[in-house]
């Protein structure tokens, strides 16, 4: 199975290949190590969110509806152009991001305190 992966520029990919799996066990042991490394990337990705809540002025700013929008149409391409269904992303970084939004709302709340 081959899946493309997008570089810096998302008009220009990459394909890299995956393990072919001999066993059920090592496809799902695959599975579990490429759920690690997504969970340490979604653990980057709030950390940056924490970060970005320091440079805001108010809560509708930390919002941000034309990012959230922006960030979820560049995730729906990029899952087209990699075969998967847009809507599971769409639907996956739309919980991601209410979440995070909640975060950066009170990491922002709690900046304004001091």
């Amino acid at each position: 199975m081959i899946d493309r992966i997008f570089d810096k520029n998302p008009k220009e990919h990459t394909v890299m290949e995956t393990d072919k799996c001999s066993t059920l066990e090592e496809a799902r042991a695959k599975i579990d190590e490429v759920d690690r490394e997504i969970i340490k990337l979604i653990a980057k990705r709030n950390d940056y969110i924490k970060q970005i809540a320091h440079f805001k002025t108010s809560v509708e700013e930390v919002k941000a509806e034309d990012r959230i929008n922006d960030v979820i149409s560049r995730a729906r391409a990029q899952a087209i152009e990699l075969g998967l269904s847009p809507n599971l992303i769409n639907d996956l970084y739309v919980r991601m991001i209410d979440a995070m939004v909640e975060s950066e709302i009170a990491e922002f709340n709690n900046a304004q305190r001091f």
